[in-house]
């Protein structure tokens, strides 16, 4: 059994969950947007940029090697949190979304027409639209997998071998639904994609925050993620990528330090990871996301796993208590993470606009989120323009979920009066 988290040790390193808005407590459910930060990442960004700042690998004397082995260590921080074979294996990003791009434009060069590209109808914009430019660029087709229900994945034998077939190039894919919280079990869809000769790329912003995560197990060939969703700064997303393949894919962008040698002739490229990242890097944020990797290390990544598991399992049933709730997704917590999307209807049936109810729960200071999560075709798919999305983290309570379904009430009744 993990060790459970001490809840209100774990607070006191989060200063603004103490904030008010108006005369309530602050109730911060919308972390599968982004996560607080916690004081030791603030410190550690702080401190690099009052004692370290410079820049890296260019600059030859004590703050520029200081701030190269601080940039460097975080590499190597990242690597072992993600069970990465070496630091070499892992590029640094702004964000997911430039990861997911960079893959999708250097893998494109290997398509042509005829070709297919295999993502879900429950991906992120970022882990369809890079896919659809790819598409429409070298005349390859995308497809992708339905859901079913109960918002699983439709891995039905027929409609699997027909989608993942001879002609599939890539299969992208969420690790962890940001809409329906819904686990993928990537490692069965990899082997299907592994046979045939397709490269596995999947979309970790929302799994590697939440669970253990080693990449020698999960069966993809590269993988993207935020920093933002895990403790760490805005402005820092990484791409892991198996080495042997990351070696052979082009650059993305071309500029400094991305070179090995530049001649008015022509130029020839660094080795991995250095090829992929043209001009100064995000050196602060890297530090700030190395500090995040320490907290989420000594907390220890199963006893934040079981502490999403259980706050899940409680916010689900609290919800269903909720009358009018509709929860979007599987409403148990079985292979599935904490972003709870949900619909509002008043006792007449009339559906609550998510704006609304994400404004008046602000005004009892509960922060939601209200909209299609950047997930308009799984939207669609249900039939929906919009959804209500409430999320913790490792710093939230079980009590913060009963303000949230005391304060879904209040809503449900405000509008249940208006006519």
């Amino acid at each position: 059994m993990p060790e459970q988290l001490d809840l209100d040790r774990v607070r006191r390193d989060f200063p603004i969950l103490e904030r008010r808005v108006g005369e309530w407590p602050l109730t911060y459910l919308d972390s599968a947007n982004t996560s607080q930060k916690p004081t030791p990442v603030v410190a550690a960004v702080s401190r690099h940029y009052l004692e370290h700042n410079a820049n890296v690998a260019r600059a030859m004397h004590t703050l520029g090697g200081e701030a190269t082995e601080a940039f460097e260590g975080a590499r190597a921080k990242v690597a072992d949190f993600i069970g990465a074979a070496g630091r070499e294996e892992v590029v640094f990003t702004k964000n997911a979304s430039e990861a997911l791009n960079l893959v999708a434009h250097t893998l494109g060069g290997r398509l042509g027409t005829g070709d297919e590209i295999v993502v879900s109808v429950m991906e992120h914009h970022s882990n369809i639209v890079p896919w659809q430019l790819l598409a429409q660029r070298t005349g390859a087709t995308l497809r992708w997998f339905d859901i079913t229900a109960d918002g699983r994945l439709d891995l039905g034998k027929a409609e699997a071998e027909q989608l993942i077939n001879e002609r599939t190039r890539i299969v992208s894919l969420a690790w962890v639904s940001n809409v329906l919280g819904t686990v993928n079990p990537v490692r069965e869809i990899a082997a299907m994609a592994h046979r045939v000769g397709a490269h596995v790329v999947v979309d970790g912003s929302q799994g590697v925050p939440q669970l253990p995560t080693d990449v020698a197990t999960l069966g993809a060939d590269l993988m993207a993620f935020t920093g933002h969703k895990m403790l760490g700064p805005t402005g820092i997303g990484v791409l892991w990528g198996r080495y042997d393949l990351l070696e052979t894919l082009p650059p993305f962008l071309g500029g400094g330090e991305m070179i090995e040698i530049v001649r008015m002739s022509g130029s020839t490229y660094a080795r991995p990871p250095a090829r992929f990242e043209a001009g100064t890097p995000p050196i602060a944020q890297a530090v700030g996301l190395g500090a995040a990797i320490d907290y989420l290390n000594a907390l220890g990544m199963d006893a934040v796993a079981a502490h999403e598991q259980e706050l899940t399992a409680y916010a689900l049933a609290r919800l269903q208590e909720v009358e009018g709730v509709t929860i979007l997704g599987p409403t148990e917590a079985v292979d599935r993470g904490g972003a709870i999307a949900f619909t509002l209807a008043t006792a007449d049936g009339l559906e609550v606009h998510p704006h609304d109810v994400m404004q008046l729960l602000d005004s009892r200071g509960i922060a939601v989120r209200g909209g299609h999560h950047c997930a308009r075709p799984l939207h669609e798919r249900l039939g929906l323009t919009a959804s209500s999305r409430a999320s913790g983290y490792l710093y939230t309570t079980q009590s913060e979920f009963d303000r949230l379904a005391e304060g879904l009430d209040y809503v449900r009744d405000f509008f249940g009066g208006v006519r």
